[in-house]
């Protein structure tokens, strides 16, 4: 066993460490044995920082999480009687309190038919992987003390994700945990042991029994991570891409003839989603990447001079974006979103030349909305070429679009600009008659404005009429 009680000394962990402790506290007070595992405890020794605190209690966690609400002053705890679980809202960190048990499934669900309650080893075998099968004992007397039965550090030294027990179990009960590896490998950097990965090719097909709403929960974890392509090749290559996101499988080795050559279309996309993931952190804008070309597969033709064209792709893209959002059931926000930065992605490179007007510029805007800033940065993120003049060209020519939409809005707002004094005041302050008088005279005080000689506001705009109104009364 090894002691992490030094990490938790840290500064940045008091809070932590006090809940603990309190928690320790608690769990001697009763005579349980009381764990906090998985991934907080992987964080903690790979320094990362974490929120999530997951409990194990061997006995009943439900009744723990009760009486450990009552000591953290929350009044109502969210139960899950039939797996033993229960979750405290607390303002400060996730906490989830468990029984420690075993769970059997049948085949066809990865919903377990039978729960038993069991020992720290029994509860640490059933976890997906080796570096989130660690508990850290909490009893004040062996407080900090590690339970590593699997050698989740040695894996975690060595950046690999393995299973606790063989691989073909792991995964077949829980086929979610195939997709969970793509984005541990993803999030952490890591490599997946070649046993995992050639079971999870083996039985790449029984994620068809999870539900659409988890697989897109974890895809879009994945997307989530600093480098997602990591976790989307990783996909691919194990099989499963072909089934949670066939339209996206479909763009793998596409790309070059003896005659003609294209860059593969997966690899550009792949290449954009990194680029979208360095420029932003928003998860949207990275969807958006993974999707922009989703119908190049479908429009794909060979012409004698150009090569590879993809006529229409944006237009056919945004149709099959519906599809996908039914099948992933994505929310109506994020599919109107994808639908819209898919047609509208080729459209910024277009507006370069000199000879474009205000009202196309002011269409794409209008289109595009609140979305324009998002459209500019996925530009940015499809250039892919290695050929850094090129790219300097490109990124040059979205700076010129971005000009022209700063002085179309400076152009509309000027339109828009009006005094603050309305003509009717200026005519009763003036003692005038409805004329071209007044309109000089609110041309004036707005001048004035904008050169910076009065501010923009009422009584300042006020207080000019009435010092240059004699100007005017002859």
């Amino acid at each position: 066993m090894t002691n992490i009680k030094k990490l938790l000394k840290d500064k940045k962990l008091f809070h932590v460490n006090s809940f603990l402790k309190l928690v320790g506290d608690l769990s001697q007070e009763q005579k349980k044995e009381v764990y906090v595992v998985g991934g907080f405890v992987r964080d903690l020794l790979m320094r990362l920082p974490s929120n999530d605190i997951d409990l194990m209690v061997v006995g009943s966690g439900i009744s723990f999480a009760k009486k450990l609400a009552k000591k953290l002053g929350v009044r109502k705890v969210i139960e899950f009687e039939k797996f033993g679980t229960a979750i405290i809202p607390h303002n400060q960190f996730k906490i989830e309190v468990a029984t420690a048990r075993t769970e059997k499934y049948e085949y066809h669900s990865r919903k377990p038919f039978k729960i038993e309650s069991t020992n720290l080893y029994g509860d640490l075998i059933r976890r997906d992987f080796t570096i989130n099968a660690m508990a850290m004992d909490l009893k004040n007397s062996k407080y900090g003390n590690l339970h590593d039965p699997f050698d989740g550090i040695a894996d975690i030294e060595s950046k690999l994700l393995k299973t606790p027990m063989n691989p073909e179990k792991t995964f077949s009960e829980d086929p979610l945990r195939m997709m969970r590896a793509a984005y541990f490998a993803s999030k952490l950097g890591f490599k997946i042991e070649n046993k995992c990965i050639e079971s999870i090719k083996k039985q790449a097909s029984r994620i068809e029994i999870v539900s659409y709403e988890r697989v897109r929960d974890e895809f879009i974890k994945i997307l989530r991570t600093r480098k997602p392509s990591v976790g989307l090749i990783l996909l691919q290559k194990m099989g499963l891409m072909k089934i949670v996101f066939p339209e996206i499988d479909r763009m793998y080795g596409m790309n070059q003839s003896s005659d003609w050559r294209h860059k593969d279309i997966f690899d550009h996309t792949l290449q954009v989603v990194d680029n979208a993931a360095r420029l932003s952190d928003k998860m949207e804008i990275r969807f958006a990447a993974l999707v922009h070309d989703i119908a190049k597969p479908n429009t794909r033709r060979i012409d004698e001079k150009r090569g590879y064209t993809f006529h229409g792709h944006e237009a056919l893209g945004e149709k099959m974006i519906e599809k996908v959002a039914r099948r992933m059931r994505l929310p109506n926000r994020l599919k109107n979103y994808l639908k819209k930065l898919t047609l509208l992605h080729l459209r910024p490179i277009a507006l370069v030349k000199d000879t474009v007007t205000d009202s196309a510029i002011r269409r794409l805007m209008i289109i595009a909305g609140d979305d324009i800033d998002d459209l500019m940065i996925l530009c940015r993120a499809d250039i892919t070429t290695k050929n850094q003049k090129r790219v300097q060209r490109y990124l040059n020519n979205f700076k010129k679009v971005e000009v022209k939409m700063k002085n179309v809005l400076e152009r509309d707002a000027m339109k828009k600009f009006q005094s603050p004094v309305r003509g009717k005041e200026i005519m009763v302050v003036c003692n005038l008659d409805e004329g071209k008088k007044v309109g000089i005279i609110k041309q004036k005080i707005e001048n004035a404005i904008i050169e910076g000689k009065i501010e923009n506001t009422y009584d300042s705009a006020l207080e000019y009429l009435h010092e240059i109104k004699a100007n005017y009364l002859n």
